[in-house]
């Protein structure tokens, strides 16, 4: 799934550090790596240790065949801390998986290509280009405020990379909740889910 929101207090969260996010991509942010170690392993903390989501995981880190040097991680810390993150991936991007080349998570489970995936995700096949981009594993340890920060600095990124859209996997209440900042978003497909929950896939015109 594309987010999980830990609706902890504002009060846990009353340093006077700031929020810094970060973009990082390979290799050119090779010394900040480190950050990306840590959102992994903030993700496994969140979904394998607290949801119990079966997911892949080793030496305290969550990752799968959409992790890899082609990704780019946007990663939010307060101080020294990793407070949340996500992962973009260009939707004309392939991983090669044993047997299989994978494409990005939505279009590969549109395809039947991941067990535990529901393939009714969209009414059509998703698209492929290099102006389209996907972005998933968002989790965030905090309030909105670092939510709407590492949103913002995706579609900043993806701005600067001449990207048209971006297309989510999250639960509904991310659509609300997009369209309550005045980002225009739209459904490709149905509320769906799984033993996880429901989600949706959702697109957004990345904003000049």
């Amino acid at each position: 799934m594309m987010m999980i929101q830990d609706e902890r207090t504002d009060a846990v969260y009353s340093s006077t550090a700031p929020v810094t996010v970060h973009v990082i991509r390979y290799p050119q942010d090779m010394k900040r790596w480190h950050l990306v170690a840590a959102y992994l392993k903030l993700r496994k903390e969140v979904f394998v240790d607290r949801l119990d989501w079966p997911l892949f995981h080793a030496d305290e880190l969550e990752f799968e065949q959409y992790d890899s040097f082609y990704t780019t991680y946007i990663v939010a810390c307060q101080g020294d801390e990793v407070v949340g993150g996500a992962r973009l991936r260009r939707t004309d991007q392939r991983s090669t998986g044993g047997c299989l080349r994978y494409s990005y998570m939505i279009r590969d489970a549109y395809l039947g290509l991941l067990p535990g995936l529901p393939n009714d995700l969209c009414f059509e096949m998703p698209p492929e280009s290099d102006r389209v981009w996907e972005l998933t594993r968002m989790v965030v340890n905090g309030p909105k405020a670092i939510t709407r920060k590492i949103l913002e600095t995706a579609n900043d990124f993806l701005r600067e990379h001449h990207a048209s859209s971006i297309l989510f996997l999250g639960s509904p209440a991310f659509l609300r909740m997009a369209r309550s900042w005045n980002w225009p978003a739209s459904c490709l497909g149905p509320v769906t889910g799984n033993a996880d929950g429901r989600f949706q896939v959702i697109e957004c015109p990345v904003r000049g």
